[in-house]
C-alpha cells in the first residue's frame, strides 16, 4: 500500500499546497479513495472542489472510467433531464438524433455534478429517482436504462440551509452528502500562498521549476483577502505573467 507521499504524488498531484487544511482533506480523500459512496463537496468559489472530485475519481477503483463533469447552474431548467439523462430521437422538436445524457456517458465511472445547489426542485426530485433506482429514463423512452455511477456533488451554497428554507430536498441532500468535505477559503491555508503563486507562475512560463517573486509581491500576495480563493490567484498571477515585458522575476 503506498504510504500518504506516494500516493499524493501518484493521484493528487494536481492538489497545491502543503498547509495542515489541505493535507487532512486529502487525507481524507485518500481514505475514501476504495469506497463507493457518494461525496459532497462544499466550500467558497474558487477552492478547488473539481480537482478535489478528479482526484477522488483518479485514486478510486474507477479510475479506468470515465469522469464527467456537470455544471448544474450552466444547464437552463428546460433541458436539464435531457442534458442528464438523455432522449430518443423525435423525444421533441429538434431531437433528430437520439443523445446520451450524462449519466449514460459516466457509466463506470464518476459524474460530478458541481454547483447542485443551483437544481430547481423538480429537477432534484427527478435525480434523486436515478440515485435511488440506479437508472434512468431517457427523454421520450418507454423503458429504464441501468446506471453504474459514483456521485461527486459540489456547492458553494449552505444546502443544510437550503432544506431548512424547503429550496433543497432533503432527502436528496442526505442522498449525496454520505461523505461530506468542506475545503477551505485560500485565507484560512495563507502558508500555501506563495507556494501556490510560484507554482502558478511557473506553469505560466513553462518551467519547470518555481519562479522568483520580489518580497514586495510576497508582501502583496500575503496581505489580500483572496475572496476568490485559487482561482482569483490564478487569473492574477497569470494576468501578471502576461503583462510582464520579459520573463524576468515579479
Amino acid at each position: 500500500m503506498l504510504d500518504f507521499a506516494q500516493w499524493r504524488e501518484t493521484y493528487a498531484h494536481d492538489v497545491l499546497g502543503s498547509s495542515p487544511k489541505v493535507t487532512k482533506a486529502l487525507e481524507f480523500v485518500r481514505r475514501i479513495a476504495g469506497c463507493d459512496s457518494s461525496v459532497l463537496l462544499t466550500g467558497e468559489t474558487g477552492t478547488g472542489k473539481e480537482v478535489f472530485a478528479r482526484t477522488i475519481h483518479r485514486s478510486s477503483t474507477r479510475q479506468g472510467k470515465a469522469f464527467i463533469a456537470v455544471n448544474c447552474a450552466a444547464i437552463p431548467d428546460t433541458l436539464i433531464e435531457a442534458e442528464l439523462f438523455g432522449y430518443v430521437k423525435g423525444a421533441f422538436t429538434g431531437a433528430v438524433n437520439a443523445r446520451a445524457g450524462k449519466f449514460a456517458a459516466a457509466h463506470g465511472g464518476t459524474l460530478f455534478l458541481d454547483e447542485i445547489g443551483d437544481l430547481p426542485l423538480p429537477a432534484q426530485a427527478k435525480l434523486l429517482r436515478v440515485l435511488e433506482e440506479r437508472a434512468i429514463c431517457p427523454v421520450g423512452a418507454d423503458h429504464e436504462i441501468p446506471v453504474d455511477v459514483r456521485i461527486v456533488a459540489a456547492t458553494h451554497h449552505d444546502l443544510e440551509d437550503m432544506v431548512e428554507r424547503g429550496t433543497f430536498r432533503a432527502d436528496l441532500y442526505f442522498r449525496i452528502s454520505v461523505l461530506p468535505l468542506e475545503l477551505p477559503a485560500l485565507r484560512d491555508r495563507g502558508e500555501d500562498i506563495l507556494e501556490l503563486a510560484e507554482a502558478i507562475l511557473a506553469r505560466a512560463a513553462g518551467r519547470s521549476v518555481p519562479a522568483g517573486l520580489h518580497d514586495s509581491a510576497k508582501a502583496a500576495l500575503r496581505a489580500h483577502a483572496w475572496p476568490g480563493n485559487v482561482r482569483e490567484l490564478e487569473n492574477a498571477v497569470s494576468y501578471t505573467h502576461l503583462t510582464l515585458p520579459t520573463n524576468r522575476e515579479v
